[in-house]
């Protein structure tokens, strides 16, 4: 049984040798799952190789060979198109719940459903998850009551990034980041709502925004 992180790189590898024949970087993998250091790989591709799914050439760098794949996937260089599942295309992230585009609720810690995004609508590497807005405040960036946002996470961001911000550990908001004069501020996009100006230690960024589905009714 593979870990998911295990399986994520497997596809991932699967994908970049079914269009170059060439295993991916140490690097590329790395940014591929979002990880921070290349000795996660290192560990992920020691266990696939532990399991029999990969093996490492001897004499030759960047030489990876994919001996077996898990059921329901294709070889390098088949015909079949890749598992609409796969970490690198992003068709599928978790729905965590309800955030507040108003005043903020508390923070949204337990997983909930998946969602599945159409192709091409996510870009790049990284995790990602999905929140249900709750409120008005972001109205004039185009975020609306009941809009589901698509949020990459991350732990920094520029100013004028939307994102989404924990304060004082226990409660979440979606917000465009400023900062001015040593604060942060979590500044709402409809000029009902009144910025918060906090200490840099009462936030931390959770993640920022990366799309968003409306449905019609």
């Amino acid at each position: 049984m593979l870990t998911k992180k295990q399986r994520d790189l497997l596809f991932f590898i699967q994908e970049h040798m079914s269009d170059s024949d060439i295993p991916p970087s140490f690097e590329e993998m790395k940014d591929a799952l979002g990880l921070k250091s290349k000795s996660g790989i290192h560990r992920l591709i020691s266990g696939l190789e532990e399991r029999g799914y990969i093996e490492r050439l001897p004499h030759r760098a960047r030489a990876l060979e994919i001996k077996r794949l898990p059921e329901g996937m294709v070889k390098p260089n088949a015909s079949a198109p890749p598992p609409a599942n796969s970490a690198h295309n992003f068709n599928e992230v978790p729905l965590y719940g309800k955030i507040a585009a108003g005043t903020p609720i508390e923070a949204i810690v337990h997983p909930g459903n998946s969602i599945h995004l159409p192709p091409g609508m996510i870009s790049g590497s990284g995790e990602h998850y999905a929140l249900t807005i709750d409120g008005d405040s972001m109205i004039n960036a185009g975020i609306h009551d009941g809009d589901t946002v698509i949020i990459k996470k991350c732990d920094t961001a520029e100013n004028g990034a939307i994102i989404v911000a924990l304060v004082d550990g226990e409660e979440a908001t979606l917000k465009t980041l400023r900062r001015a004069g040593g604060k942060i501020v979590l500044e709402p996009e409809n000029e009902d709502y009144e910025p918060r100006v906090l200490e840099p230690e009462r936030v931390a960024i959770q993640g920022r925004l990366a799309g968003l589905m409306r449905s019609y009714h």
